[in-house]
């Protein structure tokens, strides 16, 4: 039995909190599958790789209608997908070949599972330890039933490094993956039909933006809400869903399907109640403020512990985490309070804060703006008739609660909105006390606080 000073779980986000401080401590790390985690691997770094490839190829075809002779011929997915993975593939080697090099580090390229307290069996062996970082993440929940235990499909995990584009990819989900891999597949020449049971798509985004969002994605795309997949099996190479839409019955065929209807931690797979450590009913790791789980020395960082699942969540954690195991009489909390997120479909939509139907869940007094990007200069330009800015602002304090955009640029147009709200300023204060360069984009943000 080998002992550590520190073993963390999980070579992504965990990965990064090892300091210089930890330098003379004797540590190991346990991952079972590639150094980087989801986010390098098969998640947000390869997909946005993707999109940029779909975003050029939307805007080949969009170019006549500005008077510009452009035009979509096709996509080379293997060179595509070629392109993508020779770049990854080989940050991912030199990050586990670099921790192998360290003298006071020691991989253990298997699965972990607790068996005891602070005792975690990997592979033929058992580990312990002072402390624990349990980093683990999260995977793709999968149908159980329906027929899917015999078919073939896709998850995020494996849809990118297909070898063909598909001819007819059904996606089963509405949220942000299915939404950035219909834009992908879509852009790139695949026929997409997207089957997802709630009434829009992107259902936790403010209304107003899930309505839109969906709305555009319907001229895009088949887009089937509201409806219940009955049933799944595969016949010569087709795959067909018996599906429920609106108490209808229908069929849906396809060449390939993508499973894309969430995300569960990876809580359960690593026994970690074995060592005391708590769940929620959801199955995240349950932690304090400072990211202390119920067992002392066992922390717990990113998608295994926060439902957010987000990268620059788990980043922050990890940050935290060794802040505070280094400085135990200066611990730091994690502030959850304003967490941007951003959904790289076409168009973009970004988020930050409360939305219009949790403040009028919650009772508080708010006032709205909204702003079309068409009536800013460079959206006018544009000929954007579908993208808009929306904040919502307390009544009385006047300070952002939420703010809401889907358009070009929203991921990085929501940003001085995420730090006008950190740091306290009004909605007066950011709109008024600021100039705003003319003609860019960043004044349909203006304009829209300047509204309320």
């Amino acid at each position: 039995m080998q002992h550590f000073d520190l073993v963390i779980i999980g070579a992504g986000s965990g990965n990064t909190l090892l300091t210089p401080f930890f330098d003379d401590w004797n540590v190991a790390i346990v991952e079972r599958d590639t150094f980087g985690g989801t986010c390098l691997n098969r998640g947000c770094i390869p997909s946005k790789m993707f999109v940029y490839a779909a975003d050029v190829a939307e805007i080949a075809r969009q170019g006549p209608r500005l008077g510009v002779s452009t035009r979509f011929d096709g996509a080379n997915w293997r060179a595509i997908r070629d392109r993508v993975f020779d770049r990854i593939d080989p940050i991912a080697a030199s990050g586990e070949k670099y921790r192998l090099s360290l003298p006071n580090i020691t991989v253990f390229k298997d699965t972990g599972r607790f068996v005891g307290h602070k005792q975690l069996a990997v592979g033929d062996e058992i580990i312990t330890g002072d402390q624990f970082v349990i980093a683990a993440g999260s995977r793709a929940r999968l149908p159980l039933a329906g027929g899917f235990d015999s078919l073939p499909y896709h998850t995020s995990d494996t849809i990118m490094r297909l070898d063909e584009l598909p001819e007819h990819l059904v996606i089963m989900g509405g949220g942000y993956i299915a939404s950035e891999m219909a834009h992908i597949f879509g852009s790139l020449g695949s026929r997409i039909t997207i089957v997802h049971r709630s009434p829009t798509l992107l259902r936790n985004q403010d209304d107003d933006i899930a309505m839109r969002f969906t709305e555009i994605y319907r001229h895009r795309f088949e887009v089937l809400t509201s409806t219940q997949v009955l049933s799944a099996r595969e016949k010569r190479g087709t795959i067909e869903l018996e599906v429920s839409v609106d108490g209808n019955h229908r069929r849906v065929q396809g060449d390939c399907l993508l499973v894309a209807v969430g995300r569960i931690p990876n809580s359960d797979e690593l026994g970690v109640t074995t060592t005391g450590v708590t769940l929620d009913s959801a199955g995240f790791v349950v932690t304090d403020a400072q990211l202390r789980t119920a067992t002392d020395g066992i922390w717990a960082l990113g998608d295994i512990t926060n439902p957010a699942m987000l990268k620059h969540t788990a980043n922050n954690e990890a940050d935290l985490i060794a802040h505070n195991i280094e400085h135990p009489d200066a611990m730091k909390a994690v502030d959850r309070r304003f967490v941007p997120n951003a959904v790289f479909g076409h168009p973009q939509v970004a988020s930050v804060g409360a939305t219009e139907h949790d403040l009028l869940a919650r009772g508080v007094p708010y006032l709205v703006a909204q702003r079309d990007y068409g009536s800013t200069a460079y959206g006018w330009a544009m000929e954007d008739t579908e993208s808009f800015c929306k904040v919502l602002a307390h009544r009385d304090t006047r300070l952002l609660l939420g703010a809401h955009i889907i358009g070009p640029q929203a991921s990085t147009l929501i940003q001085q909105l995420v730090q006008g709200m950190r740091f306290g300023q009004t909605v007066d204060e950011l709109a008024r006390e600021q100039l705003y360069a003319h003609p860019a984009l960043t004044e349909v943000v203006e304009q829209a606080l300047l509204d309320l």
